[in-house]
């Protein structure tokens, strides 16, 4: 047998003829329209604008959404999603995912907790990829401790004003709309609220932050808020409640982070490997060395046990029994496994894997901001260690 990308994969007995119906599709989507320019959008700093609406054609910017929006809801589980992050990792540029599928923790604070008016403006503009919006709640003062943001908006009659800054905020240079953390009232989680601003209001300012480690063409952006006049009916869920709007998206957005980082692991255990029987030294194949075995098997006994946890973590969500210290510490154990495979797939490489233009490469510099992005390993740990009531 042949350790590739797909083999690798765990057998999952719950995915059917339409899951991989589904994959099928992505995988002619990812192979025609996206690999074989990833490497040139990457070293562009920017994906073009067509791909919004291709991603939409396909089904893919839709997938989970409300139909009378132009997603698709029905038949459509978590499967479904796994699969869509899975096909973006294979790519190997995960800035095009990150920036591609971001409307996925900015448009369903929207969906869930906006108004009528509000969910027919903005959802059916940006699931057909016509329009974007993005979250905005890290600050130059501080990230994962959002119950201390100090960006405020003050009501005044029939609007808020807004005013401070948030930083390192993903599509931020190209979103028409930002899901905003706003503090409306007292210190601490009790004090936030969540807006939608849009991005052409008098006031919004935005400023890109190009100098990456990875996700070079994802843009990414500090946006500045000057007395920003925002309509009181913007409010997502009720004043002062906006912590609860900010948690309800956490949960999706780690399992995504956690899938997508499996599958990179197993981008990386596939190059290795392809290498690995290719090259020669020492008068024999790479493959031949003990020491690289062990490192290849290494890495496939790390990507098992992740897969394995994606999957149990998948049914508890599909059977309706979400636990977020599951998924925070599914989080950690996919990081640390795509660091692991990262640097080992690195080390077989040697010299290959060190220059531009490789999956590896790319996987490898993309690293720290998967294991920070979404909540920091240590937070993680944390967050797991309070629900388990320590």
């Amino acid at each position: 047998m042949t350790i590739d990308f797909d083999t690798a994969r765990l057998p999952c007995e719950f995915e059917t003829e339409d899951h991989q119906a589904w994959r099928e599709t992505l995988r002619r989507f990812f192979d025609t329209q996206v690999r074989p320019f990833a490497d040139e959008w990457d070293e562009q700093g920017h994906i073009p604008d067509q791909l919004w609406e291709a991603a939409a054609a396909v089904g893919l910017l839709g997938l989970g959404y409300p139909e009378q929006y132009g997603g698709t809801a029905e038949g459509i589980d978590v499967w479904h999603k796994n699969i869509a992050n899975e096909e973006m990792a294979r790519v190997g540029v995960g800035g095009i995912g990150a920036t591609l599928m971001v409307h996925g923790i900015g448009l369903p604070p929207v969906i869930n907790f906006g108004s009528q008016e509000l969910k027919d403006q903005v959802a059916p503009a940006v699931l057909a990829g016509r329009r974007r919006i993005s979250l905005a709640i890290t600050e130059p003062g501080g990230g994962s401790d959002v119950a201390q943001l100090t960006t405020t908006a003050r009501r005044e009659g029939d609007h808020y004003i807004v005013n401070g800054s948030k930083t390192y905020i993903t599509g931020g240079m190209r979103a028409n709309w930002f899901t905003t953390a706003v503090r409306t009232g007292a210190d601490g989680a009790g004090g936030v609220s969540t807006i939608l601003i849009p991005a052409d209001a008098p006031g919004v300012d935005r400023t890109a932050l190009d100098r990456k480690q990875g996700w070079w063409c994802s843009d990414t952006a500090t946006i500045y808020f000057d007395d920003v006049q925002v309509p009181i009916g913007n409010l997502l869920g009720k004043e002062n409640q906006g912590f609860k709007v900010i948690m309800h998206n956490f949960n999706a957005e780690r399992m995504a982070m956690s899938v997508a980082m499996e599958a990179f692991a197993r981008v990386c255990l596939e190059e290795a490997v392809a290498w690995a029987k290719e090259r020669q030294t020492f008068g024999k194949r790479l493959a031949d060395h003990q020491v690289i075995r062990h490192k290849i098997a290494e890495m496939l006994r790390h990507i098992n046990a992740t897969s394995a946890y994606v999957q149990t973590v998948s049914r508890q969500i599909q059977l309706g029994h979400e636990d977020a210290a599951a998924i925070a510490l599914l989080k950690v154990q996919s990081s640390n496994t795509m660091e692991l495979c990262a640097r080992e797939a690195m080390q077989i490489l040697g010299g290959a894997g060190y220059m531009r233009g490789n999956r590896v490469e790319r996987i490898y510099r993309e690293v720290r901001v998967n294991a920070i992005g979404g909540g920091s390993e240590e937070i993680m740990r944390d967050l797991a260690a309070r629900q388990i009531g320590l």
